[in-house]
């Protein structure tokens, strides 16, 4: 196993390279970073850049990865390969983001998994993005009926370890179809409390937009490939809150460090791929507490219990259990171990 860096940035793209993506790959280049792009069968076929690494569909098919072989094309989940390339490299960190961010300087600062932040405890969903604006907003994937709830506020800061990170994205935030069709936007986050820590019961979505990993955190990553594309990572997001908890562990959310130029989207076609979102996500948060989940059980077990339970309940279809098995081999593979 080659070390090309301790720290990877992942994304995956159907399009030729952009403005924000040689500003990712450029950043990279300074920074040390190793960038991989996980490409499909849409993807240019002669794609190139410098300073990225560019994962071709049959180059993952060949890749000696299980996953590779068995992930649907036309997918945003053929990113599970690039997280695979990154860990196969030596990465200790990934950072995610999407082909449409472009970084600010203090997106390239290093990454630490012990942080200053300020915890928030409740049992019950918390919508982050008040800790980081006066001005009404919500994120994708928060039920619609807790959107305006104002929740507890922040305590005082402390030094904890978070393996889990998002940060925001400024300009066109991910927010869900309807606020966009309701909302004006461009929109811009305030520095607000600080990083805010969601623990003990305190509930709310992430996303892949601009997020990071701690290796430890590795088998979290993994993004379902048999559901709504608008909710794969807002249900893996989901999966790893769950599985985080039953260790005593929360999400750490921070200020923007992106800023997104967003690719063209029909939003009546966003609205309907988020429909089993608006139906489901808050019953989907319960079903997931109520299933037991104990601190000595490994990650893969609770990844599995998770994944049956939105299996079982039609929210994600049953091929899903086929993927996540490969996924679990291809992390034996690159000795990442879920402990």
């Amino acid at each position: 196993m080659s070390d090309l860096s301790s720290t990877a940035l992942v994304i995956t793209s159907i399009g030729s390279p952009n403005a924000a993506m040689r500003a990712l790959a450029a950043g990279c280049r300074e920074s040390g970073w190793d960038f991989v792009v996980a490409g499909d069968s849409k993807s240019p076929v002669d794609f190139s850049m410098e300073g990225c690494r560019f994962l071709a569909l049959e180059a993952q098919r060949a890749s000696g990865f299980a996953l590779g072989r068995v992930c649907p094309e036309r997918s945003y989940t053929r990113k599970n390969m690039g997280y695979l390339a990154a860990m196969q490299a030596g990465a200790r960190v990934i950072v995610e983001t999407d082909d449409d961010n472009h970084p600010r300087p203090e997106f390239w600062a290093s990454r630490q998994a012990g942080v200053q932040c300020r915890p928030v405890e409740t049992a019950g969903w918390v919508n982050v993005y008040q800790y980081f604006s006066s001005e009404f907003i919500y994120p994708r994937g928060l039920p619609l009926r807790h959107a305006r709830d104002v929740g507890p506020a922040a305590g005082p800061l402390e030094t904890i370890e978070c393996p889990i990170q998002q940060g925001l994205a400024d300009n066109d935030p991910d927010v869900d179809a309807v606020y966009r069709m309701l909302f004006p936007l461009p929109f811009r986050f305030d520095a607000g409390e600080g990083a805010i820590l969601l623990r003990g019961g305190a509930w709310c979505p992430f996303n892949s937009q601009n997020t990071t990993f701690f290796k430890g955190a590795f088998p979290l990553l993994y993004l379902p490939a048999w559901c709504s594309f608008r909710m794969t990572d807002i249900w893996r997001g989901f999966v790893a809150q769950r599985v985080l908890q039953a260790r005593g562990q929360g999400i750490m959310y921070h200020g923007a460090s992106v800023w997104q130029e967003r690719n063209a989207h029909d939003l009546q076609r966003d609205f309907m791929d988020e429909l089993p979102g608006y139906a489901n996500n808050a019953r989907i948060r319960d079903e997931l507490l109520g299933t037991g989940l104990g601190p000595q059980e490994s990650i893969r077990t609770m990844m599995e219990r998770c994944y049956e339970v939105l299996m079982r309940h039609g929210w994600v279809g049953r091929d899903e259990e086929m993927l996540l098995q490969a996924w679990f081999a291809d992390l034996e593979s690159v000795e990442v171990v879920c402990l």
